[in-house]
């Protein structure tokens, strides 16, 4: 079949829109599909950086017919190709880009669209063409940066996804209204077809907006995309499709050599060798993170049932790339080939002993207090605890960390003890199709949960937290999480296995809750994450931390570097949703998403979140849905910087090492709900 984005014989680049479905089910092509190219933006849908496709594994350029250095004018698709650099060509992420140059000071004003794979960057072709031959750093940095500069720096693209060109700057351009209107004029006067102005950061779509310039958001971009990666890598599996009406028994049965093809983004996943899902998630869902801690591809495909269908039940191969992915059938003999399942699944998390529990001090039994916690005492209440505490002392301006206290690990020991934890398991392990069976087990773990919230509690202790409660913490509503000693482990996460019970309100559900979270241990997700990874139930203890719960007007996770790059250390990632942010990893919807460069200043939008209902605290109890305004937007400029400053501080405060934070908004005061370290492993 012939692809109208790739090079004819004629070399030129064929344009048409492929947007929808037609952009990824053509690509399903006999026992194979194979959509990858070198490394690309994607999650940003734009031009990626010359120096990134430098640094990638691409190989020598083809060879192109002889051009001018610059045209004053494109009047035909023909003069736009021959000077037009393409990126990631024939993969859903392809883009056919010009740079272009006007230059202010010239009588008349003059444009000139730039032969890009010669100059590769503007200040190459400004310099070597004798424009501004002798220009420094700081005379180049001014046509970015300042009103009166002599030249605006552009890209023409053609965006393959929406059918259109777009010109664009640089996010971090100071644009002005002046200045994007004689741009517009500039470009629109030259070019042979029509095309919108693309904006890469706020400030251009405020700009946008005052000049009544139309134009089209990276947001709006990144929706039409066919394919999003969410974590790179590799994996040899068996596709399996989960379709919405197969339900949950379906998902858990899952086993860690599938490569799950889901329909929706489920809140838990038990351990497989990738995930392709068909509706966009975020990079903080519970399934990416689940996805990073495991070290597996995951990626969004447009249509993907539809189009992996033929495969389904087959032995596959799939690589996630930045701008597509591969997936290739294996053939007989490899297949004859492949290791033992328990050799393949030992890749999945971590080696087997390579992974091990925390080793827990239970020789501490008292009711800790967060002012007193500190990082050396998640040996008692686990690392989640902790890290709240040494946040708490860092005193970082402009936050608040809810009080709260821990319920150290010593607590969880004496009472599964008390109730022989140690010979239930070893009964429900013996059952006939436990090891072999996922259903079994799915059913035998619920059991064990619904057993050990009805074990009583022994009335010392059971006074002993309600006491706290009501002393330190005023007997309001507690958020009671978990804190366990297999989590932010190296070479496992344990980011989302475990349960979290909100706004508890009466000493009865206070107890209540605690043993919930005691039980969440045996979450079918927790148990085959740790089994995959080599350790098992015997060596976990829980710890649980009882936390003032605040009514928040927004709240998200942000993480202090690129979650889809680690080669920009200086990007903030904020997630966020309006009211408590139990939704935004919950992954069912998308969740405003943006990214903040400390280096350029900009922020870019990755999506807005559309929702029509938040979680408010019940009064009662528990959480309730309550309808918010639709489409005013959850992050303001001024709060994703505070964010980004308060991040890079927590960051400081864990010598260095990158964050994963939950936070909140509470009138104009930053909560801080916890820090973890954003674990990322690849295969």
């Amino acid at each position: 079949m012939k692809n109208d984005n790739n090079p004819g014989a004629s070399g030129k680049v064929r344009y048409r829109n492929h947007s929808k479905s037609c952009g990824m089910a053509a690509l399903a092509l006999g026992a194979a599909i194979f959509i990858a190219a070198p490394g690309a933006d994607a999650q940003l849908a734009r031009k990626p950086s010359y120096y990134q496709q430098q640094n990638s594994s691409a190989g020598p350029a083809a060879a192109r017919p002889a051009a001018p250095a610059s045209l004053p004018m494109l009047r035909s698709r023909g003069d736009f190709d021959a000077l037009a650099r393409v990126y990631d060509a024939g993969t859903p992420m392809q883009l056919a880009h010009v740079l272009f140059a006007v230059d202010r000071r010239a009588k008349p004003v003059r444009t000139y669209y730039i032969d890009t794979p010669r100059f590769q960057l503007h200040v190459r072709f400004v310099r070597d063409t004798g424009l501004a031959p002798g220009a420094g750093k700081r005379e180049i940095d001014r046509n970015y940066l300042v009103p009166d500069r002599r030249f605006l720096f552009g890209t023409l693209s053609w965006q393959q996804n929406i059918g259109t060109f777009t010109y664009e700057f640089w996010e971090g351009d100071q644009l002005t209204p002046a200045l994007l209107r004689q741009a517009d004029a500039q470009v629109k006067a030259s070019f042979f077809a029509p095309v919108k102005f693309k904006t890469n950061s706020t400030l251009h779509e405020r700009v946008a907006k005052e000049t009544g310039i139309d134009f089209v958001s990276q947001e709006a971009l990144i929706r039409e995309q066919p394919y999003m990666p969410m974590n790179l890598g590799t994996a040899t599996g068996r596709v399996r499709i989960v379709d919405e009406a197969s339900g949950a028994n379906v998902l858990n049965a899952l086993l860690p050599d599938d490569i799950a093809v889901l329909r929706q983004v489920p809140i838990s996943l038990p351990p497989v060798a990738g995930v392709l899902t068909e509706r966009p998630s975020t990079a903080l869902s519970h399934v990416n993170l689940l996805a990073k801690g495991w070290g597996i591809p995951n990626a969004y495909v447009r249509d993907a049932a539809a189009v992996l269908r033929e495969h389904e039940g087959q032995w596959v191969a799939l690589k996630v790339a930045a701008s597509g992915y591969q997936l290739r059938r294996l053939t007989p003999e490899e297949i004859a080939a492949l290791p033992p399942r328990n050799v393949r699944t030992a890749a999945i998390g971590a080696v087997p002993g390579g992974s091990k529990s925390a080793r827990p001090d239970l020789r501490e039994a008292r009711l800790l207090p967060l002012a007193n916690l500190r990082a050396r005492n998640s040996a008692q209440c686990g690392s989640k605890a902790a890290n709240l505490g040494a946040v708490l002392a860092a005193r970082i301006p402009q936050t608040t960390v809810p009080d709260g206290f821990c319920i150290p690990f010593a607590h969880y020991d004496r009472f599964m003890r008390a109730n022989d934890l140690a010979g239930r398991i070893v009964r429900m392990q013996q059952q006939p199709g436990f090891a072999s069976d996922p259903q079994v087990r799915q059913k035998a773990l619920a059991q064990l949960r619904d057993e050990i919230v009805q074990w009583p509690v022994d009335a010392a202790t059971a006074a002993a937290w309600r006491a706290a409660w009501q002393s330190q913490l005023g007997g309001g509503g507690v958020f009671v999480r978990s804190s366990s000693n297999s989590e932010d482990l190296p070479g496992f996460s344990g980011a989302g296995l475990y349960s979290t019970v909100p706004n508890v309100k009466t000493g009865d559900a206070l107890e209540l809750a605690v043993k919930k979270v005691w039980a969440s241990v045996f979450n079918p997700e927790a148990w085959e994450a740790r089994s995959a990874a080599g350790f098992g139930a015997e060596s976990v203890v829980m710890g649980v931390f009882v936390q003032t719960a605040i009514d928040s007007t927004n709240a998200g996770v942000m993480i202090t570097r690129d979650p889809f790059d680690a080669g920009h250390p200086h990007i903030t990632y904020i997630s966020a949703k309006r009211g408590i942010g139990i939704r935004v990893v919950e992954g069912k919807r998308v969740a405003e998403q943006v990214m903040y460069s400390s280096w350029s200043k900009a922020i870019q939008v990755l999506s807005r979140s559309a929702e029509e209902t938040a979680l408010q605290l019940d009064k009662d109890g528990g959480v309730k849905e309550v309808p918010v305004e639709v489409g005013r937007h959850v992050l303001t400029d001024e709060l994703v910087v505070r964010l980004a400053n308060v991040g890079a501080a927590v960051k400081r405060t864990f010598n260095g090492v990158d964050q994963d934070i939950e936070w909140a908004t509470v009138g104009d005061k930053i909560v801080l709900l916890q820090a973890r370290p954003y674990v990322e492993r690849r295969r």
